[in-house]
Protein backbone atom coordinates (compact mmCIF):
# COMPACT_ATOMS: atom_id res chain seq x y z
CA UNK A 1 0.00 0.00 0.00
CA UNK A 2 1.23 3.51 -0.82
CA UNK A 3 0.19 6.03 1.85
CA UNK A 4 0.31 9.75 1.09
CA UNK A 5 0.36 11.79 4.30
CA UNK A 6 -0.20 15.58 4.36
CA UNK A 7 1.01 17.52 7.39
CA UNK A 8 2.61 20.91 7.94
CA UNK A 9 4.64 19.64 10.94
CA UNK A 10 7.38 17.04 10.57
CA UNK A 11 10.86 16.43 12.05
CA UNK A 12 13.27 18.00 12.71
CA UNK A 13 10.45 19.98 14.32
CA UNK A 14 9.91 18.60 17.82
CA UNK A 15 6.25 19.32 18.54
CA UNK A 16 3.67 16.60 19.18
CA UNK A 17 2.17 16.54 15.63
CA UNK A 18 5.61 16.10 14.10
CA UNK A 19 6.48 13.25 16.45
CA UNK A 20 3.16 11.42 15.97
CA UNK A 21 3.30 11.64 12.19
CA UNK A 22 6.94 10.59 11.94
CA UNK A 23 6.62 7.67 14.32
CA UNK A 24 3.47 6.35 12.65
CA UNK A 25 4.91 6.69 9.17
CA UNK A 26 8.18 5.11 10.27
CA UNK A 27 6.33 2.05 11.56
CA UNK A 28 4.28 1.78 8.36
CA UNK A 29 7.46 1.91 6.29
CA UNK A 30 9.02 -0.77 8.49
CA UNK A 31 5.94 -2.91 7.85
CA UNK A 32 6.76 -2.81 4.14
CA UNK A 33 4.45 -0.04 2.94
CA UNK A 34 5.46 2.90 0.76
CA UNK A 35 4.99 6.18 2.60
CA UNK A 36 5.24 9.70 1.18
CA UNK A 37 4.86 12.77 3.39
CA UNK A 38 4.15 16.22 1.94
CA UNK A 39 5.20 18.90 4.41
CA UNK A 40 7.04 22.23 4.46
CA UNK A 41 10.47 23.51 5.46
CA UNK A 42 10.79 23.04 9.24
CA UNK A 43 10.13 26.34 11.01
CA UNK A 44 7.73 25.76 13.93
CA UNK A 45 7.12 27.53 16.28
CA UNK A 46 9.40 30.55 15.79
CA UNK A 47 8.71 30.96 12.07
CA UNK A 48 12.40 30.65 11.18
CA UNK A 49 13.55 27.96 8.76
CA UNK A 50 15.84 25.51 10.55
CA UNK A 51 19.55 25.43 9.80
CA UNK A 52 20.36 23.17 6.86
CA UNK A 53 17.02 23.81 5.12
CA UNK A 54 15.75 26.37 2.64
CA UNK A 55 12.20 27.41 1.84
CA UNK A 56 12.25 26.18 -1.74
CA UNK A 57 9.44 25.51 -4.18
CA UNK A 58 9.94 21.73 -3.84
CA UNK A 59 12.66 19.68 -2.18
CA UNK A 60 13.01 15.96 -1.47
CA UNK A 61 14.60 13.86 1.24
CA UNK A 62 14.31 10.39 2.73
CA UNK A 63 14.24 9.62 6.46
CA UNK A 64 13.59 6.28 8.15
CA UNK A 65 12.28 4.83 4.89
CA UNK A 66 9.82 7.72 4.44
CA UNK A 67 9.95 9.81 1.26
CA UNK A 68 9.52 13.46 2.30
CA UNK A 69 8.44 16.19 -0.10
CA UNK A 70 8.85 19.72 1.28
CA UNK A 71 6.95 22.55 -0.41
CA UNK A 72 7.28 26.33 -0.24
CA UNK A 73 5.09 28.11 2.31
CA UNK A 74 4.70 31.61 3.66
CA UNK A 75 6.78 31.14 6.81
CA UNK A 76 5.42 32.91 9.88
CA UNK A 77 5.73 32.55 13.66
CA UNK A 78 2.96 30.74 15.53
CA UNK A 79 1.26 34.01 16.44
CA UNK A 80 -0.96 36.54 14.70
CA UNK A 81 -4.12 35.37 12.95
CA UNK A 82 -3.49 36.91 9.50
CA UNK A 83 0.09 35.71 9.09
CA UNK A 84 -0.72 32.23 10.39
CA UNK A 85 -3.65 32.00 7.99
CA UNK A 86 -1.35 32.90 5.09
CA UNK A 87 1.08 30.24 6.31
CA UNK A 88 -1.64 27.58 6.46
CA UNK A 89 -3.23 28.56 3.14
CA UNK A 90 0.12 28.54 1.33
CA UNK A 91 0.77 25.03 2.62
CA UNK A 92 -2.60 23.90 1.27
CA UNK A 93 -1.78 25.24 -2.19
CA UNK A 94 1.72 23.77 -2.18
CA UNK A 95 0.52 20.37 -0.97
CA UNK A 96 -2.19 20.15 -3.63
CA UNK A 97 0.28 21.05 -6.38
CA UNK A 98 3.02 18.71 -5.13
CA UNK A 99 0.88 15.67 -4.27
CA UNK A 100 0.84 14.25 -7.84
CA UNK A 101 4.64 13.97 -7.61
CA UNK A 102 4.09 11.07 -5.23
CA UNK A 103 2.85 8.90 -8.10
CA UNK A 104 0.18 6.24 -7.63
CA UNK A 105 -1.16 6.20 -4.08
CA UNK A 106 -3.77 4.05 -2.38
CA UNK A 107 -4.93 6.38 0.39
CA UNK A 108 -4.50 10.05 1.35
CA UNK A 109 -4.22 10.95 5.03
CA UNK A 110 -4.33 14.54 6.26
CA UNK A 111 -3.94 15.66 9.83
CA UNK A 112 -5.46 18.53 11.75
CA UNK A 113 -5.36 21.06 13.25
CA UNK A 114 -5.53 23.49 10.97
CA UNK A 115 -8.07 22.43 8.44
CA UNK A 116 -6.23 23.89 5.48
CA UNK A 117 -4.14 20.70 5.61
CA UNK A 118 -7.34 18.68 5.80
CA UNK A 119 -8.77 20.64 2.86
CA UNK A 120 -5.66 19.77 0.89
CA UNK A 121 -6.14 16.11 1.75
CA UNK A 122 -9.74 16.14 0.59
CA UNK A 123 -8.84 17.87 -2.70
CA UNK A 124 -5.85 15.62 -3.38
CA UNK A 125 -7.90 12.48 -2.73
CA UNK A 126 -10.46 13.68 -5.27
CA UNK A 127 -7.73 14.47 -7.79
CA UNK A 128 -6.07 11.09 -7.41
CA UNK A 129 -9.28 9.06 -7.06
CA UNK A 130 -8.25 7.62 -3.69
CA UNK A 131 -9.97 7.48 -0.28
CA UNK A 132 -9.43 10.35 2.15
CA UNK A 133 -8.74 9.74 5.86
CA UNK A 134 -8.82 12.66 8.29
CA UNK A 135 -6.73 12.43 11.46
CA UNK A 136 -8.31 14.68 14.09
CA UNK A 137 -5.80 15.89 16.69
CA UNK A 138 -7.71 18.98 17.77
CA UNK A 139 -11.24 20.32 17.50
CA UNK A 140 -10.29 23.16 15.19
CA UNK A 141 -11.73 25.81 14.77
CA UNK A 142 -13.27 25.49 18.27
CA UNK A 143 -9.75 25.72 19.71
CA UNK A 144 -9.39 29.17 18.08
CA UNK A 145 -12.37 30.36 20.09
CA UNK A 146 -11.06 28.71 23.26
CA UNK A 147 -7.78 30.67 23.25
CA UNK A 148 -9.47 33.93 22.26
CA UNK A 149 -7.78 34.19 18.86
CA UNK A 150 -11.13 34.65 17.12
CA UNK A 151 -14.52 35.58 18.48
CA UNK A 152 -17.90 34.26 17.39
CA UNK A 153 -18.84 35.67 14.03
CA UNK A 154 -19.37 34.90 10.35
CA UNK A 155 -15.77 33.82 9.75
CA UNK A 156 -15.83 31.26 12.54
CA UNK A 157 -19.19 29.91 11.40
CA UNK A 158 -17.82 29.43 7.88
CA UNK A 159 -14.86 27.48 9.30
CA UNK A 160 -17.20 25.31 11.34
CA UNK A 161 -19.26 24.48 8.25
CA UNK A 162 -16.04 23.59 6.45
CA UNK A 163 -15.06 21.40 9.41
CA UNK A 164 -18.30 19.41 9.22
CA UNK A 165 -18.01 19.14 5.43
CA UNK A 166 -14.57 17.53 5.77
CA UNK A 167 -15.78 15.06 8.40
CA UNK A 168 -18.60 14.02 6.09
CA UNK A 169 -16.36 13.67 3.05
CA UNK A 170 -13.72 11.59 4.80
CA UNK A 171 -13.93 7.82 4.32
CA UNK A 172 -12.67 7.52 7.91
CA UNK A 173 -11.91 9.88 10.77
CA UNK A 174 -9.20 8.94 13.30
CA UNK A 175 -9.52 10.86 16.59
CA UNK A 176 -6.90 11.04 19.34
CA UNK A 177 -9.45 11.03 22.20
CA UNK A 178 -12.81 9.45 22.92
CA UNK A 179 -14.18 12.90 23.71
CA UNK A 180 -13.43 14.04 20.16
CA UNK A 181 -15.33 11.05 18.81
CA UNK A 182 -18.31 11.79 21.06
CA UNK A 183 -18.28 15.42 19.92
CA UNK A 184 -18.47 14.44 16.26
CA UNK A 185 -21.25 11.93 16.82
CA UNK A 186 -23.39 14.50 18.65
CA UNK A 187 -22.92 16.81 15.66
CA UNK A 188 -24.29 14.25 13.22
CA UNK A 189 -21.16 12.52 11.91
CA UNK A 190 -21.53 8.78 11.32
CA UNK A 191 -19.96 7.05 14.33
CA UNK A 192 -19.29 3.97 12.25
CA UNK A 193 -16.45 5.67 10.40
CA UNK A 194 -14.85 7.26 13.48
CA UNK A 195 -12.03 5.45 15.30
CA UNK A 196 -9.87 6.45 18.25
CA UNK A 197 -6.09 6.05 18.13
CA UNK A 198 -4.68 7.93 21.10
CA UNK A 199 -1.40 9.75 21.26
CA UNK A 200 1.46 7.66 22.56
CA UNK A 201 5.19 7.50 23.07
CA UNK A 202 8.27 5.94 21.50
CA UNK A 203 9.34 3.69 24.37
CA UNK A 204 12.79 3.19 22.85
CA UNK A 205 13.47 6.94 23.01
CA UNK A 206 11.70 7.82 26.24
CA UNK A 207 12.62 5.62 29.19
CA UNK A 208 13.95 6.15 32.72
CA UNK A 209 17.55 7.39 32.74
CA UNK A 210 19.79 8.89 35.38
CA UNK A 211 19.68 12.66 35.70
CA UNK A 212 22.24 14.30 33.42
CA UNK A 213 24.37 15.88 36.15
CA UNK A 214 26.60 17.73 33.73
CA UNK A 215 23.66 19.36 31.99
CA UNK A 216 22.06 20.18 35.33
CA UNK A 217 25.24 21.97 36.41
CA UNK A 218 25.41 23.89 33.11
CA UNK A 219 21.86 25.15 33.64
CA UNK A 220 22.36 25.96 37.30
CA UNK A 221 19.95 23.25 38.46
CA UNK A 222 22.33 21.03 40.44
CA UNK A 223 21.26 20.25 43.98
CA UNK A 224 17.70 21.49 43.55
CA UNK A 225 14.28 19.91 43.15
CA UNK A 226 13.56 20.63 39.48
CA UNK A 227 10.08 20.77 37.98
CA UNK A 228 9.63 21.69 34.37
CA UNK A 229 7.50 22.18 31.32
CA UNK A 230 8.65 20.81 27.95
CA UNK A 231 6.90 21.94 24.78
CA UNK A 232 5.25 24.80 22.95
CA UNK A 233 4.73 28.04 24.90
CA UNK A 234 1.42 28.84 23.23
CA UNK A 235 -1.76 30.74 23.92
CA UNK A 236 -3.57 27.61 25.06
CA UNK A 237 -1.01 26.53 27.64
CA UNK A 238 -1.51 29.22 30.25
CA UNK A 239 2.13 29.05 31.35
CA UNK A 240 1.85 32.30 33.28
CA UNK A 241 0.39 30.05 35.98
CA UNK A 242 3.87 28.53 36.43
CA UNK A 243 5.43 31.98 36.83
CA UNK A 244 2.83 33.06 39.36
CA UNK A 245 3.26 29.77 41.26
CA UNK A 246 7.00 30.42 41.58
CA UNK A 247 6.29 33.94 42.82
CA UNK A 248 3.88 32.57 45.40
CA UNK A 249 6.39 30.01 46.65
CA UNK A 250 9.00 32.72 47.10
CA UNK A 251 6.54 34.91 48.97
CA UNK A 252 5.74 32.05 51.35
CA UNK A 253 9.40 31.10 51.77
CA UNK A 254 8.96 27.66 50.16
CA UNK A 255 11.02 28.19 47.02
CA UNK A 256 14.64 28.02 48.17
CA UNK A 257 15.25 24.53 46.80
CA UNK A 258 12.54 24.38 44.11
CA UNK A 259 13.49 25.39 40.58
CA UNK A 260 11.23 25.67 37.54
CA UNK A 261 12.54 25.33 33.99
CA UNK A 262 10.52 25.94 30.81
CA UNK A 263 11.97 24.32 27.69
CA UNK A 264 10.73 25.31 24.25
CA UNK A 265 9.42 28.30 22.34
CA UNK A 266 6.15 29.80 21.17
CA UNK A 267 3.96 32.85 20.91
CA UNK A 268 3.82 33.40 24.68
CA UNK A 269 7.50 32.93 25.51
CA UNK A 270 8.65 36.55 25.31
CA UNK A 271 5.89 37.67 27.68
CA UNK A 272 6.71 34.82 30.08
CA UNK A 273 10.39 35.72 30.18
CA UNK A 274 9.56 39.37 30.78
CA UNK A 275 7.11 38.48 33.55
CA UNK A 276 9.67 36.32 35.34
CA UNK A 277 12.28 39.08 35.04
CA UNK A 278 9.82 41.67 36.30
CA UNK A 279 9.18 39.59 39.40
CA UNK A 280 12.89 38.98 39.94
CA UNK A 281 12.43 35.21 39.87
CA UNK A 282 15.87 33.63 39.87
CA UNK A 283 14.20 30.28 40.54
CA UNK A 284 12.68 30.18 37.03
CA UNK A 285 14.79 29.40 33.97
CA UNK A 286 14.07 29.25 30.25
CA UNK A 287 15.74 26.98 27.70
CA UNK A 288 15.41 27.41 23.96
CA UNK A 289 14.09 24.49 21.86
CA UNK A 290 16.49 21.56 21.71
CA UNK A 291 17.02 19.06 18.89
CA UNK A 292 14.60 16.17 18.82
CA UNK A 293 17.29 13.63 19.69
CA UNK A 294 18.16 15.64 22.85
CA UNK A 295 14.64 15.99 24.27
CA UNK A 296 14.91 12.93 26.53
CA UNK A 297 18.18 14.27 27.96
CA UNK A 298 16.36 17.42 29.09
CA UNK A 299 13.43 15.43 30.47
CA UNK A 300 15.98 13.61 32.64
CA UNK A 301 16.67 16.85 34.54
CA UNK A 302 13.16 16.89 35.96
CA UNK A 303 12.01 15.56 39.31
CA UNK A 304 8.45 16.42 38.22
CA UNK A 305 6.90 17.28 34.86
CA UNK A 306 4.29 20.05 34.68
CA UNK A 307 1.54 19.82 32.06
CA UNK A 308 -0.95 22.66 31.92
CA UNK A 309 -3.73 24.09 29.75
CA UNK A 310 -6.08 26.99 30.31
CA UNK A 311 -9.37 26.26 32.01
CA UNK A 312 -11.83 25.77 29.15
CA UNK A 313 -14.45 23.12 28.42
CA UNK A 314 -12.69 22.28 25.14
CA UNK A 315 -9.48 21.30 26.90
CA UNK A 316 -11.33 18.69 28.94
CA UNK A 317 -11.39 16.69 25.71
CA UNK A 318 -7.65 16.68 25.01
CA UNK A 319 -4.77 14.48 26.13
CA UNK A 320 -1.41 16.25 25.68
CA UNK A 321 1.12 13.88 24.17
CA UNK A 322 3.82 15.11 26.55
CA UNK A 323 1.90 13.28 29.28
CA UNK A 324 2.99 9.96 27.80
CA UNK A 325 6.60 11.08 27.42
CA UNK A 326 6.69 12.15 31.05
CA UNK A 327 5.18 8.86 32.19
CA UNK A 328 7.53 6.80 30.03
CA UNK A 329 10.53 8.59 31.55
CA UNK A 330 9.30 7.57 35.01
CA UNK A 331 8.80 11.20 36.03
CA UNK A 332 5.81 12.07 38.28
CA UNK A 333 3.29 14.35 36.60
CA UNK A 334 1.81 17.58 37.92
CA UNK A 335 -1.23 17.93 35.69
CA UNK A 336 -3.29 21.09 35.38
CA UNK A 337 -5.69 19.77 32.75
CA UNK A 338 -9.22 18.60 33.47
CA UNK A 339 -11.15 15.79 31.78
CA UNK A 340 -9.67 12.75 30.02
CA UNK A 341 -6.07 13.64 30.89
CA UNK A 342 -6.84 13.88 34.59
CA UNK A 343 -8.69 10.58 34.39
CA UNK A 344 -5.56 8.85 33.07
CA UNK A 345 -3.25 10.35 35.69
CA UNK A 346 -5.60 9.55 38.56
CA UNK A 347 -6.49 6.03 37.37
CA UNK A 348 -2.85 5.10 36.80
CA UNK A 349 -1.53 6.84 39.91
CA UNK A 350 1.06 8.58 37.72
CA UNK A 351 1.01 12.00 39.35
CA UNK A 352 -0.96 14.73 41.06
CA UNK A 353 -3.67 16.84 39.46
CA UNK A 354 -4.30 20.48 40.27
CA UNK A 355 -6.85 23.10 39.29
CA UNK A 356 -5.93 24.76 35.97
CA UNK A 357 -4.87 28.41 36.18
CA UNK A 358 -4.41 28.16 39.96
CA UNK A 359 -0.86 29.17 40.96
CA UNK A 360 -1.57 28.28 44.58
CA UNK A 361 -2.72 24.74 43.70
CA UNK A 362 0.35 24.22 41.52
CA UNK A 363 2.59 25.54 44.27
CA UNK A 364 1.09 23.15 46.80
CA UNK A 365 1.71 20.24 44.43
CA UNK A 366 5.32 21.31 43.91
CA UNK A 367 5.98 21.50 47.65
CA UNK A 368 4.34 18.14 48.26
CA UNK A 369 6.47 16.38 45.67
CA UNK A 370 9.64 18.20 46.68
CA UNK A 371 9.23 17.05 50.27
CA UNK A 372 8.18 13.43 49.65
CA UNK A 373 10.76 11.35 47.80
CA UNK A 374 8.83 8.11 48.33
CA UNK A 375 5.74 9.63 46.73
CA UNK A 376 7.79 10.75 43.73
CA UNK A 377 9.26 7.28 43.35
CA UNK A 378 5.84 5.57 43.52
CA UNK A 379 4.19 7.95 41.05
CA UNK A 380 7.10 7.64 38.63
CA UNK A 381 7.03 3.84 38.70
CA UNK A 382 3.28 3.82 38.17
CA UNK A 383 3.64 6.13 35.19
CA UNK A 384 6.33 4.00 33.61
CA UNK A 385 4.14 0.91 33.90
CA UNK A 386 1.11 2.71 32.45
CA UNK A 387 3.11 4.13 29.52
CA UNK A 388 3.40 0.63 28.06
CA UNK A 389 -0.29 0.88 27.13
CA UNK A 390 0.57 3.79 24.85
CA UNK A 391 3.44 2.26 22.87
CA UNK A 392 3.58 4.22 19.62
CA UNK A 393 4.45 1.18 17.51
CA UNK A 394 1.28 -0.63 18.63
CA UNK A 395 -0.83 2.48 18.04
CA UNK A 396 0.68 2.90 14.58
CA UNK A 397 -0.37 -0.68 13.82
CA UNK A 398 -3.91 0.16 14.94
CA UNK A 399 -4.08 3.11 12.55
CA UNK A 400 -2.55 1.06 9.75
CA UNK A 401 -5.38 -1.48 10.16
CA UNK A 402 -7.87 1.37 9.69
CA UNK A 403 -6.13 2.48 6.49
CA UNK A 404 -6.14 -1.08 5.18
CA UNK A 405 -9.88 -1.34 5.82
CA UNK A 406 -10.53 1.94 4.00
CA UNK A 407 -8.52 0.88 0.96
CA UNK A 408 -10.36 -2.46 0.88
CA UNK A 409 -13.80 -0.77 0.79
CA UNK A 410 -15.71 -0.73 -2.49
CA UNK A 411 -14.93 2.42 -4.46
CA UNK A 412 -18.51 3.68 -4.21
CA UNK A 413 -18.17 3.93 -0.39
CA UNK A 414 -14.91 5.88 -0.37
CA UNK A 415 -16.30 9.37 -0.95
CA UNK A 416 -19.40 9.84 1.19
CA UNK A 417 -21.93 12.34 -0.06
Amino acid sequence: MHILFLTDNFPPEVNAPAARTHEHCREWARAGHEVTVVTCAPNFPAGRVFDGYRNRLVQWETTDGIRVVRVWTYVAPNEGLVRRTLDYASYMVGAVLAAPLAGNVDVVVATSPQFFAACAGCLVARMLGTPFVLELRDLWPESIRAVGAMGDGPALRVLERLELFLYRKAAAVVCVTQSFRDNLVTRGIDGGKISVVTNGVDLDRFRPVAKDRRLAAELGLAGSFVAGYVGTHGMAHGLETLIEAAAGLRLRGDADDIRLVLIGDGAAKTALVERAKGLGLDTVGFVDPVPREAVARYWSLLDAGIIHLKRDALFRTVIPSKLFECMAMGIPVLLGVEGESAGIVEAEGAGLTFEPESPRALGEGLVRLARDEELRKRLGENGRTAARKYDRSALAADMLAILNDVVAEPRAMRHPA
